[in-house]
């Protein structure tokens, strides 16, 4: 795998510099892999939950699938309560708190 992976309970991550085609093809690669450890241990992914996020400003913004399911491509996520956007700024994450806080006063 030339990815990383990150798994957390029954969420998983993969992510990859995506800086040429070749990157991009590998990252691919990486996720039918993924696909095929799923089948093998009866761990299956729910394709249509799964999604890709383009961060940085050189990313290839390739497009790809997971067992033929093309993914949603994301501008923000949350992920384990912290929201993630692909300019990395902290805006959203700050003004989400701050409306939580005022519910406690």
């Amino acid at each position: 795998m030339a990815g990383k992976i990150l798994k957390f309970a029954d969420d998983t991550k993969i992510y990859h510099t995506v800086y040429s085609d070749e990157d991009a093809s590998a990252l691919q690669s990486d996720l039918c892999n993924l696909v095929e450890w799923s089948k093998e241990w009866q761990m299956l992914f729910n394709a249509d939950k799964c999604k890709v996020m383009h961060v940085g400003y050189n990313n290839k913004q390739a497009k790809h699938d997971m067992n033929h399911v093309h993914l949603e491509c994301v501008s923000e996520e949350k992920d384990l309560g912290v929201i993630i956007s692909k300019d990395q700024k902290w805006e959203k994450q700050c003004e989400a708190v701050r409306k939580a806080t005022e519910c406690w006063e």
